[in-house]
């Protein structure tokens, strides 16, 4: 009955429409009372320890890291150094809009401000272009998901806290199954493109106009490099990396592309606080559901049903999947990753998984429920920027999730994908 009061509670407060983190809490609340388990004090102390967390300062600063960036003139330089690559080729722009995001991802760590940043400047333009505005929107909806799989991530911060893994690893573990990503995404942008009939936006691009568009955004090419070589070369954690990125982007904002005004800040800071706050407030109230799961022993309990489904680890693997792409149409990433970490890691272990790649696979799958409904953030971000419907983007998105699942099975099958880079740190 306890676990019936706990999700049952939960599904209720969400089919009210309770913000996640609200409901997270108010189902946790209830259940406490319900079972007498633990004290009321429980909630209240696991919302303050789960925030007095190292690691987790470095959420508050790569939020800020974005707005800054995003603000400071770097997202349109980005997508002029990616248009001068492949903006000759047919569905030249919307493969550019993918690479572009995937710069971006490189920065924020949050696949709806990659949408945001990139969105409200590449959407309408790709409708200039003749690009129909459904296919416009669910191109950076379904590329902002990168946000969160190319370091640094915001997600892998919170499964390494949860999972007990290495932050700096879990960051070089998601560059390349976030460049598999990227390319799947590419390649339905150009089939679609090519039965549209949608051709290059530039009739030709020189090896000079691609050097002067990269010169234009190095300041923003450099920051990855910053940010993964200043972690893997142990000069600073990924927090401090966090705080590195804040420092650079004012730099870059301020002197070298002055494109950031003192008047800017308090907006800047204000958005980037109002973002931190619900995001903590999800990761506190799921971190007490988590623990009064765990209080209850019912992750023991599931890994021992799903364990004793089969013994294939092939198709545990796959179910695990499965099941992570249902949470995500429902759930946010940070509270799935924190409630889910616990039951499904010792699965994947006992199974023969390395906890930074299962934590690859659990990131990477999560992510497909930016663009799945009900929850799918950022469709509701790409209908804000656009004006259409969730139902009309939701069908032309369609094609991209299916390339984001098989670049899962891809990650599944190819442990190398996500483990290769870490190898040449041992």
């Amino acid at each position: 009955m306890t676990v019936a009061v706990l999700f049952g509670s939960f599904a209720l407060f969400l089919l009210l429409s309770v913000p996640i983190g609200i409901a997270l809490g108010l189902s946790t609340l209830v259940t406490i009372v319900y079972s007498e388990s633990v004290p009321i004090l429980f909630l209240m102390k696991e919302l303050i320890t789960s925030l007095d967390s190292f690691p987790i300062m470095a959420v508050p600063f790569f939020i800020l890291a974005g707005e800054i960036m995003g603000k400071g003139g770097i997202s349109e330089r980005l997508f002029n150094f990616a248009n001068a690559l492949v903006g000759s080729k047919t569905g030249g722009f919307a493969i550019a809009t993918i690479i572009t995001c995937m710069f971006f991802a490189a920065i924020s760590g949050s696949g709806p401000a990659t949408v945001a940043a990139i969105g409200s400047i590449m959407i309408p333009a790709m409708v200039r272009k003749g690009y129909d505005k459904p296919f416009a929107t669910a191109t950076v909806a379904a590329a902002g998901s990168i946000g969160v799989i190319i370091p640094p991530s915001i997600p892998m911060v919170i499964y390494g806290v949860t999972g007990g893994a290495s932050v700096g690893d879990m960051f070089i573990a998601g560059i390349l199954p976030g460049i598999l990503v990227g390319v799947g995404l590419m390649t339905w942008a150009y089939i679609y493109s090519k039965k549209k009939g949608y051709k290059g936006t530039i009739e030709s691009t020189s090896l000079s106009y691609v050097l002067s568009t990269f010169w234009e955004a190095k300041w923003a090419m450099v920051i990855p490099i910053i940010i993964l070589g200043g972690i893997y070369g142990g000069y600073f954690t990924p927090t401090e990396a966090a705080v590195v990125a804040v420092v650079y982007g004012l730099i870059s904002g301020f002197f070298l592309y002055r494109e950031l005004k003192l008047k800017d800040l308090p907006k800047l800071i204000a958005d980037s606080s109002l973002t931190t706050a619900t995001v903590l407030i999800i990761v506190g109230t799921a971190t007490a559901f988590g623990k009064l799961l765990t209080i209850e022993q019912i992750p023991n309990q599931i890994a021992e049903w799903m364990l004793s489904l089969t013994e294939n680890k092939i198709v545990l693997i796959l179910l695990i999947t499965a099941l992570l792409l249902l949470v995500g149409c429902f759930m946010d990433t940070l509270a799935a990753i924190i409630i889910l970490t616990p039951i499904l890691l010792p699965i994947a272990m006992n199974i023969g998984y390395d906890p930074i790649h299962f934590g690859i696979i659990m990131v990477v799958s999560l992510a497909i429920g930016f663009i799945t409904p009900p929850l799918g953030v950022n469709l509701f971000v790409g209908s804000g920027i656009s004006g259409l419907s969730i139902e009309r983007i939701s069908k032309a998105v369609f094609p991209f999730f299916v390339a984001m699942v098989f670049s899962v099975l891809m990650i599944i099958f190819i442990p190398e994908i996500s483990l290769w880079l870490i190898s040449f740190g041992d």
